[in-house]
């Protein structure tokens, strides 16, 4: 005896098994960063490109049309600073959000070396963008 499948069957189980794919194996998202600019306090109403020896730095991303848990990374890097190696990270940062102004901050434990740094900021895992400062 002869088994015959069902067409509308297969065609049913084609287009579950595409789905499936398509699902593992894209992250669509419309998470974006909007702006992201650095800062001389928290609310971040001053933008700056340079600090003193003894601030604190903020960095500030408006993440924009995110959903819960979009992740939002934030590696602080020392560029060309006396006492550093070059493009020597200096702390890293993540957070798991959505929708609006993230806050980072980086605060000294003795005064800042001068020279140019820099904050790359990564949305999901992938580089968005960078902002770079310099501390005179």
């Amino acid at each position: 005896m002869q088994t015959r499948i069902q067409k509308p069957f297969v065609l049913a189980a084609a287009f579950a098994l595409t789905l499936f794919i398509l699902a593992c194996g894209f992250n669509i998202s419309t998470a974006n960063i909007g702006d992201a600019w650095m800062a001389t306090d928290e609310s971040g109403q001053v933008r700056v490109t340079s600090y003193g020896q003894s601030d604190v730095f903020y960095a500030i991303v408006d993440l924009r049309n995110a959903p819960d848990g979009t992740s939002v990374k934030t590696v602080w890097t020392a560029v060309r600073v006396e006492g550093f190696p070059a493009n020597q990270v200096i702390d890293e940062a993540a957070l798991s959000a959505r929708s609006g102004l993230l806050y980072f901050t980086l605060t000294p434990d003795s005064l800042w070396p001068t020279g140019e740094y820099k904050v790359d900021i990564y949305l999901n895992d992938k580089l968005d963008k960078t902002l770079r400062f310099e501390v005179r």
